[in-house]
């Protein structure tokens, strides 16, 4: 039970540091932080996903995007290039930013250690935690994020990062994206994607 109590005790110290996001996210008449509404997105996401996940797994999803405002993409150069720095300090600032939060709540260093490796996506489609990690995010972007993403893009670029997505997830992960409750449109683009 000591175990639980701070599990759910990081949950909310996560919630807390993502409560002071200013981007506001409007989901079924509430108003969120976005970060907390994400945060909570991957939690469900990966219970139904995979109900047996370990304890650095569920940590992992909970903050895995935790305060991302503060370091914006567009402080980095509109390329590739910038993109990429942008993903790999994101993950050394996710890391760390968890890592004073599970010190804080009396978490021993190997499972602090664990969250690192599954936040920095060290031994992606080898480690099976890292790869759930990626499949619930995965999930996360299609079901609620990616019906955005259609009316910025043309269907090339949809296209694109569809197929981007469905390269990083495992077979399991898969089956479960093809059980989204797609529109009609993307469900098109998403059957094009996978034929292309």
């Amino acid at each position: 039970m000591a175990e639980l109590s701070r599990l759910y005790k990081a949950y909310e110290l996560f919630d807390k540091a993502n409560g002071q996001d200013p981007n506001k996210e409007v989901f079924q008449g509430n108003l969120y932080p976005k970060e907390v509404l994400y945060a909570h997105r991957m939690t469900q996401k990966l219970l139904e996903f995979e109900p047996g996940a370990s304890e650095a797994l569920r940590l992992a999803a909970r903050c895995q995007h935790i305060c991302r405002w503060e370091i914006p993409r567009e402080t980095y150069s509109m390329d590739r290039v910038g993109y990429l720095k942008w993903r790999q300090d994101l993950k050394k600032f996710h890391a760390d930013k968890a890592s004073s939060i599970l010190k804080a709540v009396g978490y021993d260093q190997a499972t602090i250690e664990k969250v690192v490796f599954l936040l920095e996506k060290k031994q992606l489609k080898k480690n099976e935690d890292t790869q759930t990690l990626e499949d619930v995010i995965c999930l996360v972007f299609l079901e609620y994020y990616f019906e955005p993403f259609v009316v910025k893009h043309s269907e090339e670029k949809l296209i694109d990062i569809l197929q981007k997505t469905w390269r990083k997830m495992s077979g399991k992960g898969h089956e479960a994206a093809l059980k989204i409750g797609f529109s009609e449109s993307s469900l098109k683009l998403v059957q094009k994607a996978l034929n292309s």
